[in-house]
């Protein structure tokens, strides 16, 4: 999305019949645009959601029978059951809740080598031994889609007001001149949590001006409302990313916060740490 459509058009896209996306909840407007400039708006669009312990897909869109929605990870596979859950343990309905599988799959995770009693508390401890809590927070549309938001951890608590990243994050790349965003809380002396938003543009240009952050901020505010609107924003040319194309927030955070990082051992390029720190020092 960044460079347009130069490169791509260098190819012969036209044998493309399916499409993918995993690793990271994709926004509807970075959907959009790989099913029309990628997929030529004729190639279905697989999102899958799972993790290294479930062991397997939980939940996708099937193609050719379960109809898609931009940024949806759609309905569980056969034989897998999966709920929205309050804090409480209730349906949430369609409002937004922990995501939790509540039917045993043949190739879930059975244990950690040596650390039965951190399994337990990690994965069964929240609503009971019958019960998977998958770490994620989600909603769960009126047609039974699920909308993935990001991991619990990725909330950002405003004056006690909780709103996920990844909601944030949409609100971002929807403004036109954005092609990728990346949020994360930053602790604040008023607030307790503050938004600061890693921005990259569309095109050339790798450095907004003061007017576009404010533009940004407002876009933000007309979305969401004015409290995730971003206290600082930092002009990207990339994020970091592991191999598989995660954002790692974990640095984010740290890059923000000024302190040490840690394992970069992942990352794709850990050039772009290094330009992100300087950006941040400025």
């Amino acid at each position: 999305m960044k460079w347009g459509l130069e490169h791509i058009e260098k190819f012969d896209l036209s044998s493309l019949r399916l499409l993918g996306t995993v690793g990271e909840p994709i926004n509807p407007k970075a959907w959009l645009w790989y099913h029309k400039v990628i997929g030529g708006e004729r190639c279905p669009i697989v999102d899958t959601w799972w993790q290294t312990e479930t062991g397997a897909v939980m939940i996708t869109t099937l193609p050719g029978v379960t109809p898609t929605k931009p940024g949806s990870a759609g309905k569980c596979m056969p034989g897998i059951a999966a709920k929205v859950l309050t804090e409480e343990g209730e349906d949430a309905g369609t409002e937004q809740g922990y995501l939790v599988l509540c039917r045993p799959w043949p190739s879930m995770l059975r244990t950690l080598y040596k650390e039965e009693d951190r399994f337990v508390e990690t994965y069964f401890d929240k609503y009971g031994k019958d019960v998977y809590f998958v770490g994620d927070a989600a909603r769960k549309d009126e047609d039974g889609y699920f909308w993935i938001i990001g991991r619990v951890d990725d909330v950002i608590n405003v004056s006690g007001h909780r709103m996920s990243t990844a909601e944030v994050e949409s609100a971002i790349v929807s403004h036109p001149k954005v092609a990728e965003a990346a949020v994360i809380g930053k602790t604040d002396e008023d607030t307790g949590q503050a938004v600061f938003a890693f921005v990259t543009l569309e095109g050339d240009d790798s450095s907004g001006s003061d007017d576009l952050v404010t533009e940004i901020r407002e876009h933000v505010a007309k979305r969401i409302g004015k409290l995730a609107r971003p206290k600082q924003i930092v002009w990207a040319d990339d994020l970091p990313k592991t191999r598989s194309g995660k954002i790692m927030r974990r640095l984010l955070r740290d890059i923000a916060e000024g302190k040490e990082l840690g394992d970069v051992t992942t990352l794709r390029d850990p050039d772009v740490v290094k330009d992100l720190e300087k950006q941040v020092k400025k």
